[in-house]
């Protein structure tokens, strides 16, 4: 008899979860949304709102982090890395604004530079000079364990005894 149906595979197949908002929160984004400034260079995350067709990256591209090298009116340009084979391309794209947050990738690195940068300023001023490398945390400190001969037990097999009877 044959195939009697068609396999589709449309732009937005597969995506039944991946593209399905969570329970009571549906509906179009809130305007704080739309009011978060961007600016290039910004690592920004790719979130698809599919309430929001306009602007709607493909699924692939859906919770990848990448870097704004464009700013538009609706949109921005991001440029994202994609292993394809056994290489790694750098894709840029224009996504909507409704499809993008602020990333928090590098948020602690950007703290430690700040503390590091306070630091340093306050070494100089003291005249001294201060390493700011992280180092990792090493071994623990040595412990010695003292107990009395009747707090030690000795766990060891019992002998074996033949018994045939």
């Amino acid at each position: 008899m044959g195939k009697l149906h068609t396999i589709s595979r449309g732009y937005r197949h597969g995506t039944r979860n991946k593209f399905a908002k969570k329970f009571r929160s549906k509906g179009k984004p809130g305007t704080s949304r739309y009011l978060t400034t961007f600016k290039r260079g910004d690592y920004v995350d790719i979130v698809v709102d599919p309430s929001i067709q306009k602007g709607m990256p493909h699924s692939f591209y859906h919770g990848r982090t990448g870097i704004v090298f464009n700013v538009n009116r609706n949109a921005l340009g991001v440029e994202i890395t994609k292993i394809v084979g056994n290489r790694q391309l750098r894709k840029r794209m224009h996504v909507g604004i409704e499809h993008i947050k602020k990333s928090r990738c590098n948020e602690a690195f950007l703290k430690r530079v700040r503390e590091n940068d306070r630091k340093k300023h306050d070494a100089k001023l003291l005249g001294e000079k201060i390493d700011c490398k992280r180092t990792p945390e090493g071994p623990k400190e040595m412990k010695m364990v003292e107990a009395s001969e009747d707090d030690v037990l000795v766990l060891a097999p019992l002998p074996f005894i033949e018994n045939y009877f």
